[in-house]
């Protein structure tokens, strides 16, 4: 009897202790006299002094990490945003802890002590504001720069429902699965412009260094250069002449770029052209069937309403010119409750994709074919981004080959004539 008393106690102890726990943000200085700044969990600012003084630190200040700057504390005194990869282990190892059978409350504390940094911040932000007696969809919608809306409203819905560990597991594998296929798009897309800088470097190289020397030589000989030697020279006396004036010309075409994309009638343009470009269309395209169907899918899964979750799913898909089609999609849909059928009008979706949405419906099972639908498109997209880098490595080793070998052979090419010529003479 008094060991049980004993330990409800304890457990009442502990319980009151996570509840009490604050964040404090302190700049101190080490022994060695370095400047030391980060976070501390304590019940109060004299014993988060005490935990730090004990650590061999000087104080120099110390404050309460409040509600109202716990967000702005994220991002100024971390700097920037949660990454994806530890969005990943937060949703995680929170659904491991859920499923295990973890109160969520003491599931946020044992995630304070494993996260760092950024990251570290946020979740005793949400674990502190669940002792206050709001609920963890609250919370997240306080940072809606690292949470986005679907991942609240999951959460919302996965607490109104009782089934928050699967949604949060469906979550995981939705980040996993968004995180891997934005890699290896990118890489078949960013693999051939760092061959094109590669080539790039190799003929400033050549044209720098390499060519003023070999032609002085020639010129002195008296011997009169080829066409392709003379405009290689003219493009390499022009580089090291005026190379300021083409570097502030670049810079500046860069950041009018840069700028120009951000404005709405620029990023309307490129996504336009995205549209209209060969290969780079059917990415696009496919990447929204893929975006569309798998977050449709997840959000009917978890218990939001399809109205509500076509709102949500119309603004996470990449290009304007898609998301306005979606959104008209969207307003017939919510009036007529036929998703296929207008679906079909926009275009986007192929017959395949129509045919397995409108099974679902009929069904009474969409959001089981959305996922399917999903599955489809992205195993195409990863194939067709595979299959490009496959055919761009070699083709791009082809240009290499042929601009170095250009390059070379008009600066060797009056260097063989020059030591023929001289080989005649002895």
């Amino acid at each position: 009897m008094y060991s049980a008393t004993k330990a409800v106690q304890n457990d009442v102890c502990l319980r009151a202790k996570v509840l009490t726990m604050a964040l404090y943000v302190y700049h101190a200085f080490s022994r060695d006299g370095k400047k030391i700044s980060g976070t501390v969990d304590a019940s109060s600012s004299k014993s988060a002094r005490d935990q730090l003084a004990k650590s061999g630190l000087f104080i120099v200040s110390i404050n309460l990490v409040t509600e109202a700057s716990k967000q702005k504390f994220s991002w100024n005194f971390f700097g920037g945003s949660v990454s994806v990869k530890d969005k990943i282990f937060f949703t995680k190892q929170l659904s491991v802890l859920l499923k295990a059978g973890v109160p969520l409350a003491d599931a946020l504390s044992l995630l304070s002590e494993q996260s760092e940094g950024k990251l570290k911040a946020v979740v005793v932000a949400l674990r502190d504001g669940l002792n206050e007696g709001r609920s963890l969809a609250d919370g997240l919608a306080a940072y809606p720069k690292i949470f986005e809306k679907i991942y609240v409203q999951l959460i919302r819905a996965g607490e109104a429902s009782g089934r928050l560990e699967l949604v949060l597991q469906r979550l995981t594998e939705y980040l996993e699965r968004q995180q891997e296929l934005q890699s290896k798009v990118s890489s078949a897309l960013t693999g051939p412009l760092i061959q094109l800088g590669l080539i790039g470097g190799i003929v400033i190289l050549l044209l720098v260094f390499v060519l003023p020397q070999i032609s002085g030589v020639l010129e002195g000989q008296g011997q009169k250069l080829p066409a392709a030697t003379r405009f290689l020279v003219g493009a390499s006396d022009f580089l090291l002449n005026h190379y300021l004036f083409l570097i502030m010309i670049c810079a500046g075409i860069y950041g009018a770029f840069a700028y120009w994309k951000t404005t709405p009638s620029g990023a309307r343009t490129l996504d336009s052209l995205k549209l209209r470009t060969p290969i780079v269309k059917y990415f696009a395209r496919t990447n929204a069937i893929v975006q569309f169907s798998r977050t449709l899918g997840m959000l009917l899964e978890g218990g939001v309403g399809l109205a509500e979750s076509l709102d949500i799913v119309c603004n996470i898909v990449d290009n304007r010119i898609l998301v306005d089609e979606l959104k008209q999609a969207r307003e017939s849909i919510v009036k007529q409750g036929r998703v296929a059928e207008y679906l079909k009008k926009t275009g986007l979706f192929p017959p395949l994709a129509i045919y397995l949405i409108n099974t679902g419906e009929q069904s009474g099972s969409l959001d089981v074919m959305l996922t399917q639908v999903a599955k489809q498109y992205e195993g195409e997209l990863s194939e067709l981004s595979d299959g490009l880098v496959a055919r761009l490595n070699p083709f791009m080793m082809v240009v290499m080959a042929g601009v170095v070998g250009f390059i070379v052979m008009a600066i060797m090419g009056p260097v063989i004539g020059m030591s023929q010529n001289l080989s005649g003479m002895t």
